[in-house]
């Protein structure tokens, strides 16, 4: 009997209905203690990975709105066709684009694609799937690894320093909030520091998820220099012993010279304390705002040394192909992507996952 059977067996549903469907069809379920108990039951005798599932099932209903609308249109280019010619590809190039994958990566898969045409003479139309999905995964994997596949895996140093920067808006907080849940799940140490001193309620905002999580937070008050808030996070840290140290930042100051200033100032004054720390530059977009992403992105990259990404709101828009887009075209990998509202919303992003999950 397969997992699915013998868990929908196990929990007597009376309406026959398969676990399988359940899972595709209510994010509540997964969530309930009731299943995670029983689930466990099982799968300890199974030696089936539940975290994984459950990773695997709220991907595929995260990115649904980037799935159905990509689909629906990639689905209007291919009726009544039967082989990959011009027209096709002219179409496709389109469908990319509008997808918010942007212009110089559609052209990228474009080009790809074209040269397996012409030596792949007979391709048909059934085929492109396959093929997009292929080279897809191949641009991503240019600019990632798989040596951060867990979060364990994420840290080299102890304890490891994180900056976040971005706008204000784009979930920054939560992100920060949910990186400390994730890594205090596996028995890490972890510590905030409130650096973003400018914006009003943004110290209250971080207290509230260090409440929430269970975490230590080191802040000042609002006006105080960021740069002494990151101090003594640092010097905290070092004296208990923390894993985890996440420093947030002010999301916009007056221009960008000031903001470039300010994560400077903060980044040496870190140095100091932990050599070579901050140890990741962690940007956070907003996807839901499509192109608007990459132009955050840009003046990021310009203002400080980004390192990662964290790609938000996926679950909320139809233009997940962003994350395709930001990560081709600024050669800076995409380390996490937020995909709902929950804790456990938060994942490692992984390249073959995340297409699997677009063209499942």
């Amino acid at each position: 009997m397969g997992i699915f059977k013998k868990i929908s067996s196990f929990l007597k549903d009376n309406d026959k209905e398969t676990l399988k469907d359940k899972l595709n069809d209510s994010s509540d379920l997964i969530h309930s203690t009731e299943y995670k108990s029983k689930l466990k039951v099982i799968s300890e005798s199974e030696n089936i990975n539940t975290d994984s599932l459950e990773a695997k099932n709220g991907l595929d209903k995260g990115l649904e709105k980037t799935k159905n609308t990509f689909f629906s249109k990639l689905g209007k280019v291919l009726i009544g066709k039967s082989k990959v010619d011009d027209d096709v590809l002219d179409d496709l190039e389109e469908v990319l684009i509008t997808s918010d994958v942007g212009v110089k990566t559609t052209i990228k898969i474009i080009e790809r694609i074209e040269k397996r045409v012409s030596r792949d003479k007979f391709l048909g139309s059934k085929e492109l799937n396959k093929i997009l999905k292929e080279e897809i995964v191949g641009i991503l994997l240019d600019q990632h690894s798989n040596d951060g596949s867990t979060f364990e895996a994420l840290l080299p140093h102890n304890p490891y320093v994180i900056m976040v920067v971005g706008v204000n808006g784009v979930g920054k907080t939560t992100t920060i909030g949910k990186l400390a849940n994730k890594y205090k799940l596996i028995g890490k140490k972890v510590m905030l520091g409130a650096s973003d001193t400018f914006r009003a309620g943004a110290i209250d905002q971080l207290q509230v998820w260090a409440d929430r999580v269970g975490v230590k937070l080191v802040k000042q008050s609002m006006g105080s220099d960021p740069a002494s808030v990151a101090f003594d996070t640092l010097k905290s840290a070092k004296a208990q012993k923390i894993d985890v140290v996440i420093i947030d930042t002010a999301g916009r100051l007056h221009n960008k010279v000031n903001l470039m200033n300010e994560l400077s100032k903060i980044k040496r004054v870190m140095d100091k304390v932990i050599p070579e720390s901050p140890h990741e530059v962690l940007l956070v977009l907003d996807g839901s705002t499509g192109q608007n992403a990459f132009e955050q992105a840009k003046q990021f990259s310009s203002a400080t040394d980004v390192s990662s990404l964290a790609i938000t709101k996926l679950d909320g828009t139809a233009k997940g192909g962003v994350v395709l887009g930001i990560s081709h075209q600024l050669k800076i990998p995409v380390r996490y992507i937020g995909v709902g509202e929950k804790m456990e919303d938060l994942q490692i992003f992984d390249p073959k996952s995340f297409v699997d999950s677009l063209f499942r």
